[in-house]
């Protein structure tokens, strides 16, 4: 290992690990006494918060090795989509406020897995796209 890779290693992993305990405390999937969650937790929601947290620290590790760097619009959008699959639909402020909690339940909850998948999707997408367009990368 490198004295250049051990910096966005560590950079890296702490993104990942970040992730996991902010937007999993945030969205009461770490239980924890400032927040209850008011919709069941799923094995889906844990899947997406830590699917979220992994891609995110694997783009930062890819992007930190180009001098180019690409997507930060794309992967923030696909972290926004993984907060949105695995977080309360009803506990969420913005959600509310735009929608009724029943509204949400009944139209929201049941999309919340294919919103997931969707973020997976583009997270995967962008990394194999960064990954082809990165000369250090090591095809």
């Amino acid at each position: 290992m490198t004295d250049l890779t051990r910096p966005r290693l560590v950079r890296s992993a702490g993104v990942g690990v970040g992730a996991f305990l902010l937007f999993g405390v945030v969205t009461g999937l770490l239980p924890n006494p400032v927040y209850v969650r008011m919709v069941e937790r799923t094995p889906a929601d844990y899947l997406f918060l830590l699917a979220t947290a992994a891609f995110a620290a694997a783009f930062v590790y890819q992007r930190s090795l180009t001098d180019d760097p690409i997507g930060d619009r794309y992967a923030a959008g696909s972290v926004v989509g993984g907060f949105l699959a695995f977080g309360c639909p009803i506990c969420n402020v913005a959600l509310l406020a735009l929608f009724s909690s029943s509204a949400l339940m009944t139209y929201f909850d049941p999309l919340r897995p294919v919103l997931g998948a969707i973020s997976v999707v583009a997270f995967g997408g962008l990394l194999y796209y960064q990954r082809r367009r990165c000369e250090a990368c090591g095809r």
